[in-house]
């Protein structure tokens, strides 16, 4: 999906959000944990290509910029550093609205290979949101270093997802790290990200509650997903639910892809 297209509804949403997409064919989120190592790793693959800002009405800094891989050009979004996507503080509601609506091409979840059981928590959540995803294990000298051996093919296996062993200060591991997320953009490499199951109750209520929520909202990314917010109690998506705040957003993207599609047809009846 190229988002060189200005009308093309993701677009739209992401340019809402505050991204600007000039010049720029992949949009690629970067979220990760606080002291990943996220932000070295963001540095490595934009050098000088970046800038930051505030994202709307927000005092929450935002960090942006661009790589280029085999002639396509590509947007870095860093998210902001955070241990959850549960919308307990504003910057764990900035990554997961721009993960959840934004619909990123593909998101990187930076993890520290040190201690990846408190950095998977956030890998399973944006698992759940979405199936473009890789996994960078960074700080892989650090994880050596302290006698420790990961097996990111194992780790691959587990998640369903690619995991890439990495060393951002130094570079190792960025090569295979931008072919990858390539790869899985183009669907030359697939996904079947681990998701949870629960007990027979929780998926029965799941079940039963996402029909109602696509029938609230059609065209909604990831019902699936917001079921299990609001039988988790997430106050955020049930207000946005209730208020019709979901539905506008679907609401616009759906409009803008309509126009969209009108134009492209004008243009190719000329």
């Amino acid at each position: 999906m190229s988002h060189a297209c200005r009308t093309c509804p993701v677009n739209v949403t992401v340019e809402q959000m505050g991204i600007k997409l000039d010049n720029y064919d992949r949009v690629v989120a970067l979220a990760g944990n606080p002291n990943t190592g996220k932000s070295t790793l963001f540095n490595a693959l934009t050098g000088l290509r970046q800038h930051t800002g505030n994202w709307p009405g927000k005092t929450v800094t935002r960090a942006e910029g661009g790589y280029e891989y085999a002639g396509v050009r590509y947007k870095l979004v860093d998210l902001p550093g955070t241990y959850s996507l549960l919308s307990a503080s504003q910057d764990e509601q900035i990554a997961r609205d721009f993960i959840l609506f934004g619909q990123p091409d593909c998101t990187i979840v930076v993890v520290d290979a040190t201690c990846l059981e408190r950095n998977l928590n956030l890998v399973l959540q944006v698992l759940e949101i979405s199936d473009k995803v890789v996994v960078c294990v960074n700080l892989m000298d650090e994880a050596r270093r302290k006698g420790l051996d990961v097996d990111t093919r194992t780790l691959s296996r587990d998640l369903g997802v690619p995991c890439i062993p990495a060393v951002a200060r130094t570079g190792e591991g960025l090569g295979a790290l931008i072919a990858t997320v390539a790869g899985v953009i183009e669907g030359e490499i697939a996904t079947a990200p681990r998701r949870l199951k629960g007990h027979a109750e929780f998926q029965q209520a799941v079940s039963e509650l996402v029909p109602m929520i696509e029938t609230l909202v059609p065209g909604l990314p990831n019902a699936r997903w917001v079921a299990m917010r609001l039988l988790d109690g997430d106050l955020r998506v049930r207000q946005a639910l209730e208020s019709g705040e979901l539905a506008q957003i679907v609401a616009r993207q759906q409009e803008d892809a309509v126009r969209s599609s009108r134009k492209i047809a004008l243009e190719g009846a000329q």
